[in-house]
This record gives structure tokens, sequence and C-alpha cells, in this order.
């Protein structure tokens, strides 16, 4: 059930391969043995308006949201992030700001329809 989304400035696709990105991110979560294969999904959205600190100036940014149902341990979530990480940084070296944030769903709140 994993969902990876990687949100990033407009800018970003005009210097990084995204697709390229959204590719080699989707392996690593397929390959970290912590989900089923064919229930990982891995998707991108262009942030078009942002603003960074004080000035408003508009760096370049990637952030990697990862929603995972609750029940993984630190030990597992650590390796997946690093290697998440690891990836990010092969394909964005030049970009400003490179986040990635990992939340727990509640099971008991999530609902999946299979059609």
């Amino acid at each position: 059930m994993p969902n990876l989304v990687v949100e990033y400035a407009d800018p970003v696709a005009e210097r990084v391969n995204v697709a390229g990105l959204l590719d080699d991110l989707h392996r690593v979560m397929v390959d970290s043995d912590l989900f089923e294969p064919d229930a990982v999904k891995t998707r991108g959205y262009p942030c078009h308006h942002w603003l960074i600190g004080d000035d408003g100036t508009r760096q370049t940014f990637i952030h990697l949201e990862l929603s995972l149902l609750a029940g993984r341990t630190l030990e597992q979530k650590k390796p997946l992030v690093q290697a998440l990480m690891a990836e990010l940084e092969k394909h964005c070296g030049d970009i400003n700001s490179l986040t990635i944030d990992v939340r727990d769903m509640d099971t008991n709140a999530f609902l999946k329809v299979s059609c």
C-alpha cells in the first residue's frame, strides 16, 4: 500500500529527468522487500507556486512524502529512507532542497477498494 509522492518546483523538470527519477525511486521501493511489489505506488507533481524563507526566494526543491500503513519499525524505515535519499541525490545534486517525510497511516482508518 505504500504511496510515494514526489513534489517538485516547476524548474526542476528543466534540470532533472523526472520520469527517470520516478522510475528509480519506485525501484528502490520495490527492491526494499518491505512491500508487495504490486502494492507500491509512485507519482510526481510539479509545484507551480511556492515561497521559501522570509524573502520568498524561489529556490528549487524536491520533497518526497512516503505514506505507509503503520506497523513497520524504525529499523525497517531508516534504510529505506537512506536508499531513497541516495537515489534522489544521484539525480538531483544541484537542487537547493531535498527532503523526505515518512508518515504512518492508521490501519483502522484506511480503506482500499480494488475494482
